[in-house]
């Protein structure tokens, strides 16, 4: 071999290694996302924080990774997901308020963003809207502060209304301080509320079994086992004659009569901000949560024939989406 050949391949060599060091793989950021319910149930919600990102300039399988797991309604699942979260050195961690006790346990040095979030503050989760703190933010959905609201729709669709059932999980803090907003509300308005407890999908079909006579409505809170069986309330509540009101209009889709709150969708699109910024440097600590922006009023007419009733022209004209 001639010798200016043989120099040349060995520099060449000897630059090898800087080359392959210069073009190591991105090693791209992963969200852990935690889903207090199921993949088919949050399918609008997740749609929109992914369509988001990708407006942001983040693509899941390009320069994001995003590892989903759903907890179906079982509250005993959140503290494994989050355990797995930590292992797996995720850089974010997505969820909802039911699942931030368990989250936050698991790990204080891993930022957490809350898509959901009924009551941040006075479930003792932040410090402050302005201040949260620690290593959580997100978004407030303000539920407890909208209750009467809703009970004032219902009295409207129904008129003649005296006493109605109230359906929570109250294993779920947010739905008990709910609990508490919508007793106030309703002894203001003369109605009667009968409170049915749940914890679990197992106890949905006793609660029905158990209902008082003469219940003319149910209000039902929202939370991870109500997300992940909707439908089977709908069914049942559709069966006795029961009108119904959400707190979401993803709950309208099996059947619910009628929504009254946040719009879901948008506060996982604004999630989904947060989880930008603190990729790029952000503390959530400095993060301020926010609180909804969008608040709708959604009737399902279908729901509103099979149960006999005429929702009035003007609670239609006020409605931001009516199902038909």
């Amino acid at each position: 071999m001639k010798r200016r050949k043989f120099i040349t391949l060995l520099g060449g060599a000897a630059a090898w290694p800087l080359a392959a060091r210069a073009q190591q793989p991105f090693k791209a950021p992963i969200i852990g996302f935690l889903g207090a319910s199921t993949s088919a149930a949050w399918s609008p919600w997740t749609s929109a924080f992914v369509r988001r990102l990708g407006e942001l300039g983040w693509s899941d399988g390009r320069n994001l990774r995003i590892e989903y797991r759903w907890a179906e309604g079982r509250e005993e699942r959140y503290a494994e997901i989050a355990a797995e979260f930590v292992r797996l050195k995720v850089d974010v961690i997505v969820t909802v308020q039911s699942a931030l006790v368990a989250t936050k346990h698991a790990t204080s040095t891993i930022p957490i963003v809350f898509a959901i979030a009924p009551d941040p503050v006075g479930a003792g989760l932040v410090g402050s809207l302005a201040k949260p703190g620690g290593n959580i933010t997100g978004l407030s959905m303000q539920a407890t502060d909208i209750a009467a609201k809703r009970l004032e729709l219902m009295r409207e669709v129904l008129p003649d209304l005296r006493r109605f059932a109230l359906m929570a999980n109250v294993g779920y803090p947010a739905s008990v301080l709910e609990i508490a907003e919508v007793r106030t509300a309703a002894s203001k308005l003369g109605l009667e509320l009968d409170l049915v407890e749940i914890r679990h999908a197992k106890d949905i079909v006793p609660a029905f079994a158990a209902l008082k006579p003469g219940m003319q409505a149910l209000y039902v809170c929202g939370d991870a086992v109500v997300n992940a069986n909707h439908a089977r309330i709908n069914t049942l509540a559709l069966g006795v004659r029961l009108a119904t009101i959400y707190p979401d209009r993803a709950f309208l889709e099996s059947g619910g009569l009628m929504s009254y709150g946040a719009n879901n969708a948008d506060l996982f699109r604004r999630a989904a901000d947060y989880v930008d910024k603190i990729l790029r440097g952000a503390n959530p600590a400095h993060l301020p949560v926010e609180q909804p922006t969008k608040f709708e009023l959604v009737f399902n007419l279908v729901a509103a024939k099979a149960l006999g009733l005429t929702v009035p022209p003007t609670l239609l004209a006020r409605a931001d989406e009516v199902i038909e």
